[in-house]
């Protein structure tokens, strides 16, 4: 027997249906493997669990800010409307004389998260002309002190220092710096008075809400 017969023929070649078989049974134990899909399913629950703790963090700070500014909603919830006050005042209960009725104003008064309901907040001189109301607030724009009313010299007179107006609020001497402040009025339905209450600031010419 010669030596080429015992070679059997194309002994250093490969079978390529070998080469396939094993590369299809790679190819299946990758598409089989678990662990391929956990990066992505561990970045969902990551993102999940982020956002409920956002959630969780956010919701006691949300409901810690409305308690704070419930002072501000309620103000503006509550439709301050045009500034007046109703008052308890009927136009008939006024002097057709125009003479000057002292009247307390009340309203309710809010300080931080408490209401008081029906508080004095200042008070206003009230002088009917014919079917309107003329007002003014009774502190003196000189130095703050209350204007009286003096019947006997048919003035309004403020004794801290001796500042005096006429019945329609001008001064008539040289120490208050300006006029009695006047107030807003009107007479709505029913006769009903309505006010707009304000102060300001005294010792100046001008007249200066505060």
């Amino acid at each position: 027997m010669s030596e080429n017969e015992n070679i059997p023929p194309d002994a250093d070649e490969t079978p390529p249906a070998e080469n396939v078989e094993v590369s299809c049974s790679a190819d299946s134990s990758t598409e089989n493997d678990p662990s391929i899909g956990t990066p992505r399913r561990n970045f969902v629950v990551e993102m999940m669990a982020a956002g409920v703790g956002a959630l969780v963090g956010i919701l006691p700070a949300a409901i810690g800010g409305l308690f704070f500014l419930d002072p501000l909603l309620r103000k503006k919830a509550g439709g301050e409307g045009d500034g007046f006050i109703e008052t308890d005042l009927v136009l008939d209960a006024l002097p057709e004389d125009g003479t000057p009725i002292r009247f307390t104003v009340r309203d309710d008064l809010i300080n931080a998260w408490n209401k008081f309901p029906d508080q004095p907040i200042g008070s206003a001189w009230l002088r009917r002309i014919q079917d309107q109301v003329l007002a003014f607030n009774t502190v003196c724009p000189h130095l703050g002190c209350a204007v009286e009313h003096r019947p006997s010299e048919g003035d309004f007179y403020c004794p801290c220092h001796t500042s005096a107006f006429d019945l329609d609020g001008k001064p008539l001497n040289v120490i208050p710096p300006r006029a009695m402040d006047t107030l807003e009025a009107e007479v709505r339905d029913g006769g009903r008075i309505w006010l707009k209450y304000q102060e300001f600031r005294g010792a100046t010419s001008e007249k200066v809400p505060v």
